[in-house]
Parts: C-alpha cells; sequence; structure tokens
C-alpha cells in the first residue's frame, strides 16, 4: 500500500494546480490576456514545486524553504510547500523545521499583501499559523509512528538473533555433553586395560599382547567417535552459514555414524567386559523394538556413564545394571556398584550432573544414593504407549 500513500502524497500537493486549471478553463473567455498570464504563471510556478519534491529525500530542507518562498507570489505553489514542509517535520528534527515553518507563515502572509487588504493578511496570519502548527504536529506524530515501528522492527531482530544464539548454544552444549560420554567411557577404559598391564606381573606374552591391542582399538575407537560428534559441530557451523542446505547430515568425510540405542547395550556390556569390568545385567525390556530412537538413545548415554563413574569411583567392583519398561509404564534403568571409602576420581559428579540435564531434557527423572553400602542409580525415561 506505499503506492497509495505517494498517490495521496502527490494529489494533495497538485490540489491548488488542479484548482487554477478549472478556473482557466472555465472563465478563459473574456478573461484579460494579463490575467490569463498571470494564472499561467502561478500554474507553471505550482507545476515546478511538484517537480521538485522528490528531490526533498536528498535535499529536504533547502526544497522546503525554496517552495515555501515561492508561495508568497504563487497560489500554485502552496500545495507543494505543504507537502515538502510536512515531509520535512516527519523526518528531521526541530532546528530544521522551525526556521522553515517561520518562513512559509511569512510567506504566506505576504502573499496578500498585493491586494492591498490588511484584514485579509491578519486572517491569511492567523489560518496559516494555525494550519502550519497542525501540520507541524502531525508530522511529528508521523515521525514518532515511523521511530516505533523501526524500534519494533529492531527489536524483533534482536530477539530472533537472540534466539538463534540460544539455540546454536544449546546445541554446542549438546554436543559438550555428547563428547563428555563418549571420551570418558574410552578414555576409563584405556586406563583400566593400561592399569593391568602396570600392575599385573602375571601376564602371558600373549595376554599382554592382546591387552595391548585393545588398548590400541579403544584408542582408534575414541579418535573415531571424536571425529564423529566434531563432524556433527562442524555440520552444525554449516548450517548456520547455508541455512538449511548445509543440514544434509553428513561432513566432509562422508555421513555421520548412525548414533547409538538401547539395542547397542549388549555390545557396550561385551566391551567393559572385555576390558575387564565386572558387570551383572538384568534385561527385562519388552517390545523393544516400539522404543522411540531418541529414548534409546539416552538410555544408552545413561547406562554408558553410569559404568564409567564405577570405572573411575570404584575400579574393580561388581556392577550390577537391570533395565525394564514397556510401552506406556517408562523405561527405568538401575545402576549399581559397591562403594570404596575414601575414592573420587578426577571430574567428580560432573558424571552425575551431565545425567541429570541428559534425562530432564529427555523429559525423565534421576536419582541417586548409597544403600546398603553400595552406589545406586535410577534413571526414568518417558515411553508412550
Amino acid at each position: 500500500m506505499e503506492w497509495l500513500g505517494v498517490a495521496l502524497f502527490y494529489l494533495f500537493a497538485s490540489a491548488p494546480l488542479l484548482l487554477l486549471v478549472l478556473v482557466l478553463i472555465s472563465g478563459s473567455v473574456g478573461r484579460p490576456v494579463a490575467d490569463v498570464g498571470v494564472l499561467l504563471a502561478d500554474m507553471t510556478a505550482g507545476a515546478v514545486g511538484i517537480a521538485l519534491l522528490p528531490l526533498r529525500r536528498r535535499w529536504p530542507w533547502q526544497v522546503a524553504t525554496v517552495l515555501a518562498a515561492a508561495s508568497a507570489f504563487s497560489f500554485a505553489a502552496n500545495g507543494p510547500a505543504i507537502a515538502a514542509f510536512t515531509s520535512l517535520a516527519t523526518h528531521r528534527r526541530w532546528r530544521q523545521v522551525v526556521p522553515v515553518g517561520v518562513l512559509f507563515w511569512v510567506c504566506v502572509a505576504i502573499s496578500t499583501r498585493w491586494k492591498g487588504d490588511w484584514r485579509l493578511t491578519a486572517v491569511y496570519a492567523v489560518v496559516s499559523g494555525t494550519i502550519l502548527a497542525g501540520l507541524t504536529v502531525f508530522g511529528l506524530y508521523l515521525r514518532g509512528r515511523r521511530e516505533l515501528e523501526a524500534e519494533r522492527r529492531a527489536a524483533e531482530r534482536r530477539g530472533q538473533a537472540q534466539r538463534v544464539e540460544q539455540a546454536k548454544l544449546a546445541e554446542r552444549l549438546k554436543i559438550a555433553q555428547e563428547m563428555h560420554d563418549v571420551l570418558a567411557h574410552r578414555i576409563s577404559l584405556l586406563a583400566m586395560l593400561a592399569g593391568g598391564l602396570a600392575y599385573r606381573k602375571d601376564l602371558t606374552p600373549e595376554q599382554t599382547r592382546e591387552t595391548a591391542l585393545a588398548i590400541q582399538e579403544n584408542a582408534h575407537q575414541s579418535l573415531t567417535e571424536l571425529r564423529a560428534v566434531l563432524g556433527t559441530l562442524r555440520r552444525g557451523d554449516l548450517a548456520d552459514q547455508d541455512g538449511p542446505a548445509g543440514q544434509g547430515g553428513a561432513t566432509e568425510g562422508g555421513p555421520a555414524p548412525p548414533q547409538p540405542t538401547l539395542a547397542h547395550l549388549g555390545a557396550l556390556f561385551a566391551e567393559v567386559r572385555g576390558a575387564g569390568q565386572e558387570v551383572e545385567v538384568d534385561d527385562t525390556v519388552t517390545d523393544r523394538e516400539l522404543l522411540p530412537t531418541q529414548t534409546g538413545r539416552h538410555a544408552y548415554r545413561i547406562v554408558q556413564e553410569a559404568l564409567t563413574n564405577a570405572r573411575k569411583h570404584a575400579p574393580g567392583s561388581v556392577v550390577r545394571a537391570e533395565i525394564g519398561g514397556r510401552p506406556g509404564d517408562g523405561l527405568r534403568i538401575r545402576v549399581s556398584n559397591a562403594v570404596v571409602p575414601g575414592r573420587s576420581g578426577p571430574g567428580g559428579r560432573l558424571g552425575l550432573v551431565g545425567l541429570a540435564e541428559r534425562t530432564r531434557m529427555a523429559g525423565g527423572r534421576i536419582t541417586h544414593d548409597v544403600r546398603d553400602g553400595r552406589f545406586v542409580l535410577d534413571a526414568t525415561l518417558p515411553w508412550e504407549a
């Protein structure tokens, strides 16, 4: 609708000129040539004033000043002068609006002196002063509206930018949590295997070789999983730069590997047992194929981190993992291990903080305490029927 506003603006500016055109057409017959020449000159001044209006955006107060001065001898110039003054009041400050307004008022009053009647001059002075005051207030009102609208749009842009930054931060926090879960698991396995080589004197050369190969494999797996997590971060950066086209789900080195779910718990238990951690498993989950993939991923990470905590804080103790649930009842996870007095590995309780945050994001709940000499971690994840 911007074109409609522009059309009305120029129509208003052309109103005095159009009025003179009607006067000329209706009364040109029998009119003295001198009067016709005056009308034509007045109309020419009005047309020139309309032609100057597009320049008001580049030279606002200059155009308004010229047109205000022209109103002293041209009736048709009043339309462009009023339009230019209103535009000036809408976009400019007092130090430009007031001098041009005073000049305009004086010129309108002077324009009546050619008639020789001071009463007409007084009436014009009062009426024009009132009109100019109204135009000034109207222009200031429009400016206030535009400034408020501009501020609203700027606030919306800032809010959108803030939401984008918060989304990026939340995604990076998830990636950091994923990196912690992956690396803590792998490094604790490496520490357990390396500790066996350092303290056990009864290993045969073949057992030593198998342990060294296990360390090598876990180190290689750590690098692979770290690359996968960093690849996720890289894809997020590409998405920030390229928009939806950057969310193809593949890194520069190929597609991202599948994320672990509840179906991978068997491989996890086999892996930690191979590294020397004793784990007893009681799995009573029914209809596990109906478990949402995201819930299965959270469950895997919770069990993985619980096993990692047991290796760090209670090395050598037997860990018991109980997993159960069905659609509608939720997924229940309990991991317990013996408490070793005075034992606290590096980064104590940070893993539990991460587990609590992960469970909260999944819509579940988690508790942990010491019961009968064992540290017990209980987590429940939602599983809709």
